[in-house]
């Protein structure tokens, strides 16, 4: 599904950010991408959802590189690409039924399927009290959730989360893990970038980790996993391409 070929990236000849990386990601697997602050890890996300190229290797995706993928192609290529970014982008005179909506509006959907099976998604991860609240009424967590669901809403292929637990705390990170888990389970390939170690040694998936511009391959370390968090009601549905009904985090 993704792979990365002696890619070397840098931005208006700054310092090198990514160096000889080469890897590859097969279809409904589940990676965390390691490093710390400033390694790279979003430069590598955004490649990976064709928001940057590299200045030399090659990056495929679909079975495609992405320096052949036209401009014209390109927007049916990202909506295959789910992407939940650090800092939420939620729009904040929109409900979160709204924000969670808007991918489906921009491509077109019938309002008769937005008002079926985002109710249904958001209900899912927990939010069924919530449509109508605008972001800046709702704590980190839940804000965090609206992302997921907004990313997940397409059905894509490839999740890539961005520190998706950067703004909440263990507890609610845990939860959200556990969220992106079930996603997983539905056959989603996922990658989930994160400088908190200690956190993904909770998990047992193995990890993609940036240093020195380079990347090594982990093996999973889970040694303080934990039981999932009390199941909430609700399933995804056909909006995040359920096989059964999976459980949501329940965080606030």
């Amino acid at each position: 599904m993704v792979r990365f070929e002696n890619v070397f990236m840098r931005y208006d000849g700054g310092p090198v950010i990514l160096r000889d990386v080469s890897f590859h990601l097969e279809p409904g697997s589940f990676h965390f991408l390691t490093g710390a602050s400033g390694a790279g890890k979003s430069t590598l996300l955004r490649l990976m959802y064709l928001a940057a190229r590299p200045v030399s290797g090659h990056v495929s995706m679909f079975g495609r590189d992405i320096a052949e993928v036209s401009r014209k192609e390109r927007p049916a290529f990202r909506r295959r690409v789910g992407v939940v970014f650090q800092d939420f982008r939620l729009l904040p005179h929109l409900s979160a039924l709204d924000n969670v909506a808007l991918p489906l509006r921009i491509a077109g959907t019938k309002e008769s399927l937005i008002r079926e099976h985002v109710p249904e998604l958001l209900a899912w991860v927990g939010l069924s009290g919530q449509l109508d609240a605008l972001p800046a009424t709702l704590s980190g967590g839940q804000q965090q959730r609206i992302a997921i669901a907004r990313a997940v809403i397409g059905r894509p292929a490839l999740l890539l989360a961005d520190e998706p637990t950067g703004n909440v705390d263990d507890r609610i990170a845990v939860r959200l893990l556990y969220l992106f888990e079930e996603l997983h389970k539905m056959g989603t390939t996922v990658v989930i970038a994160t400088h908190n170690e200690s956190l993904v040694d909770r998990f047992d998936h193995p990890r993609l980790h940036l240093e020195d511009a380079r990347i090594t391959h982990r093996a999973p370390s889970s040694v303080l996993r934990r039981p999932p968090p009390r199941a909430a009601t609700g399933s995804p549905g056909q909006a995040a391409r359920s096989r059964s009904q999976p459980p949501p985090a329940d965080a606030p």
